[in-house]
């Protein structure tokens, strides 16, 4: 077989390596950035020179993108002084979203989703990331106090700490469930995790534990020029994102897609419950938690990009270690649910009206989806959102489960219901399912039961 009869078998990968950079043919060039699939690997300005540029546009790009959720929503950051999530945090209320003087969600919801989509109408459009060109993750100031290493020169968070799960969120486990929080109000780190948690796991589950919490390096967090951390340093754990088995409301960018431009923002979720899902990903659907834990270290950690990860220091686990840190993983539990009896169904002899009003609007118009006793039907979804607002499909996305929804604001793969009254607000547009205040006040009760 002779080169020109080679070349389709391998032609992908080959110009793959085309368009980052990595190699070159005679006088061709790479495609441009907008269209590639790849980021730049080869980076000729100084680490002085790109952190400087970064911090003199910082201010214009906050205040664009803060601009921009000021027109959106009304995040005065309003909380249920009686509604708290599992750690004690308050409840954030809402909706929080931004409607015009002359109309009200009921209104709205009268309108057909063409006519919503024609007049620009729709109150909950994708979230976008702060800077969707630069990307990656970017952490809570709640969690820069006690992590200051994980601070971005070049942007910052942007939602009100009121909106955000609580930090640290409580760790409980399947196996010791009479522990209640066995890190009892604490984030668990590398210098914690065995003095809390020795004598309560395997050692196995405890060797996945110290796998989890162990700095690596990642696209914003590392040792090169291109690093928009101050520091050249591995920082950035599994459980910098997943605090806790949880989440701190971290987001970053969806590794499903390319171009750039068109990715979504994404908000970490949950550990809480995995042991009892099928597939992992908002989209992409990774069958095992040892294929999950393997690929988010070598792909998610660098904006999805293999090559990256190769420059860049990704950490190569063995099988072991991922089935270790997939042990570990199994263990993190929902957090306890009171009102809720054996089938994941409320109490009659606990449960007020309203929440049992609520389970049954929820009997009825989302319990296909999201199936007691967890709440979900470990599969996934195109709600076809595209059809109230212009822009792209954001096609199928996992049903994540509902246990403990309380603790993980803000709702949706990018975060941008802000409360469960705006996630009720949204379905009842999305589903098109008429419902009056009552019943939307009635399914927040039950929710917050879960």
């Amino acid at each position: 077989m002779n080169e020109q009869q080679r070349w389709p078998q391998n032609h992908h990968f080959v110009m793959g390596l085309v368009c980052a950079g990595l190699i070159s043919f005679g006088a061709s060039q790479p495609a441009p950035a907008s269209d590639t699939s790849y980021a730049p690997v080869s980076i000729t300005t100084g680490f002085d020179e790109t952190r400087a540029a970064d911090i003199k546009n910082k201010p214009e790009l906050m205040k664009r993108h803060l601009k921009l959720l000021q027109e959106r929503y009304d995040l005065s950051g309003d909380t249920d002084p009686e509604a708290t999530m599992s750690g004690g945090k308050p409840l954030p209320v809402g909706p929080t979203a931004r409607m015009e003087k002359s109309r009200g969600f009921d209104s709205l919801a009268k309108m057909s989703p063409g006519e919503i989509k024609k007049q620009g109408l729709f109150p909950y459009p994708p979230l976008p990331h702060v800077s969707p060109a630069g990307g990656g993750l970017v952490v809570p100031p709640v969690q820069l106090k006690s992590h200051p290493e994980l601070a971005r020169f070049d942007m910052d968070f942007d939602l009100p700490d009121a909106y955000l799960p609580e930090f640290p969120a409580p760790l409980y486990l399947i196996s010791r469930p009479e522990l209640g929080d066995v890190s009892d109000g604490e984030e668990i780190t590398i210098n914690n995790y065995f003095h809390k948690l020795n004598g309560i796991l395997t050692p196995f589950q405890l060797e996945g534990m110290r796998l989890l919490v162990t700095p690596v390096a990642q696209q914003q967090f590392n040792v090169t020029d291109d690093r928009k951390a101050e520091v050249a340093q591995d920082a950035v754990s599994c459980f910098t994102c997943h605090v806790n088995g949880h989440t701190s409301g971290v987001f970053h960018l969806n590794p499903d897609n390319r171009p750039q431009d068109t990715r979504f923002r994404i908000g970490t979720v949950s550990l809480r419950g995995v042991n009892i899902q099928h597939f992992f990903g908002s989209k992409r659907a990774l069958r095992t938690l040892e294929d999950f834990s393997e690929v988010e270290a070598k792909t998610a950690y660098f904006d999805g990009d293999p090559v990256i990860a190769l420059k860049k220091g990704a950490r190569r686990f063995t099988r072991e270690e991922v089935a270790a840190m997939a042990a570990m993983q199994n263990m993190i539990a929902f957090p306890p649910a009171p009102k809720l009896n054996v089938h994941g169904r409320l109490d009659a002899a606990k449960a007020t009206e309203s929440e049992l009003r609520g389970e049954k609007i929820f009997a009825r118009d989302c319990a296909s989806c999201h199936v007691p006793p967890y709440y979900t039907d470990n599969s996934a979804h195109d709600l076809q959102v595209e059809r109230f607002y212009s822009g792209r499909p954001e096609g199928l996305i996992k049903t994540f489960p509902l246990r403990g929804i309380k603790d993980s604001p803000p709702y949706l793969h990018d975060g941008r219901l802000m409360t469960l009254e705006d996630t009720v607000e949204f379905f009842n547009l999305v589903l098109e399912l008429h419902l009056n205040s009552t019943n939307k006040a009635d399914l927040v009760a039950f929710m917050r039961t879960l």
